[in-house]
């Protein structure tokens, strides 16, 4: 499916190109989608002892690739995250993922510990922050916040919920202060005083502490909740990049650029409505064959599904993506490896971070951050880099029996 809608994204009707032409993104995509059916035989061959016994050298091996690229890369449109291996271009932020995940089930299942372990919460901080931070540094922002969907591990491991809870609160603050910027500011000082007091009570009443605690808890978290959202001004002008801020704005009031920075996210939701429940039929889609919908084969390739197939073929491809969440869920749980468990809920967590942000960002409930849909769009490493992802955990399960023999 996702390499029909790579073609019809691209699809030109005066050259009427083929779908094999490796002159075009369909061609090139066949290339990577024949490759990676090599990379499965070798990933469900491989002794699955492997993957747990090189989990670490594997993640060394990735770090060092993204240090690299920030020496010899080459530079694709502001970021520099790019190997060029005559003419093959290779990503090596997409397999930090994978290596990260393995690195993770590695040291939680040798330390035995909990995420509720204060330095074993730390560890797995550092694990994550170093490749994310390699990341930014090559300039792209996009496929570092991904690792923030390795809080679905830690969560599963035994990282307090309250805790996440409490950051979800943050980011709605945030985005409840871009809401009042501009308005009366009493207004807005009583209204994020009263939500900070009302999270803070929240915080008290969830904390499992001592009352002492919890209320000192409570009275710091509704301050730092208040100071949070006093500083998204700071925060706006000083650390995001104007184009970041754009982005987040245009969230909050579409109309603030329609013609600039808002133009993607405009076209798109034109395209995926104009498609209507039924679609315009393969091939017959007219935001995205005349480039009205620009990144339409990678970022925004399910304009071309939404366009095409409509709201009933929109539907299959989010309920096939929500089934297989609840596939890997299933696996995950019914292993008795923590190894495998972990690494399940990692390609859970990776697989969902990248379905929700890029699906929502082409109907403009998320900032255009630019990370791929998982199968779906266009490029070479995310294809591989999901496919050895998943395809890894199938062979973990497939002798999960063994590793029951021997425990």
């Amino acid at each position: 499916m996702g390499w029909a809608n790579i073609y019809a994204a691209v699809y030109d009707p005066d050259i009427q190109q083929g779908i094999f032409n490796t002159d075009y993104n369909a061609g090139k995509q066949f290339v990577w989608f024949s490759l990676s059916l090599v990379l499965i035989i070798a990933v469900l061959v491989m002794d699955f002892k492997f993957y747990d016994t090189f989990a670490l050298p594997i993640y060394g091996v990735v770090m060092l690739s993204l240090i690299l690229v920030l020496l010899f890369g080459r530079e694709v449109a502001g970021s520099k995250s790019w190997f060029d291996l005559g003419g093959i271009r290779i990503q090596p932020a997409e397999f930090a993922k994978l290596a990260t995940g393995l690195a993770i089930a590695k040291l939680l299942s040798y330390s035995g510990k909990k995420l509720d372990n204060i330095p074993t919460f730390f560890t797995m901080l550092v694990l994550i922050s170093f490749p994310a931070a390699l990341i930014i540094l090559q300039g792209d922002t996009g496929s570092a916040l991904v690792f923030a969907s390795f809080i679905i591990v830690f969560y599963r491991e035994g990282f307090p919920g309250f805790i996440i809870a409490l950051g979800l609160v943050f980011v709605l603050f945030f985005i409840i202060t871009l809401f009042f910027r501009g308005e009366d500011f009493n207004i807005m000082i009583w209204s994020i005083v009263a939500l900070g007091f009302i999270s803070g009570a929240v915080f008290f009443i969830l904390a499992k502490k001592k009352r002492l605690l919890k209320a000192v808890s409570s009275v710091l978290v509704a301050f730092l909740l208040i100071g949070m959202a006093f500083s998204v001004d700071y925060i706006m002008k000083n650390v995001l990049k104007p184009h970041q801020s754009k982005r987040i704005e245009f969230l909050v009031d579409p109309n603030i650029d329609p013609m600039g920075i808002g133009w993607q996210v405009t076209q798109s939701k034109i395209a995926i409505g104009s498609g209507g429940l039924i679609g315009k039929g393969f091939l017959k889609g007219t935001q995205t064959k005349f480039d009205f919908v620009p990144d339409q084969s990678t970022d925004f390739i399910f304009c071309t599904v939404g366009e095409e197939r409509g709201w009933i073929g929109s539907l299959i491809v989010i309920g096939l993506f929500i089934a297989l969440f609840f596939r890997v869920m299933f696996i995950a749980e019914r292993q008795k490896s923590r190894f495998t468990r972990i690494y399940g809920y990692s390609v859970l967590g990776i697989f969902f971070f990248h379905f929700m942000v890029n699906i929502g960002m082409t109907i403009g409930l998320f900032p255009v951050i630019g990370i791929p849909l998982p199968f779906f769009s266009y490029g070479g490493s995310s294809l591989w880099s999901f496919t050895i992802l998943l395809f890894i955990l199938i062979k973990l399960d497939a002798h999960r029996m063994q590793i029951l023999a021997r425990v």
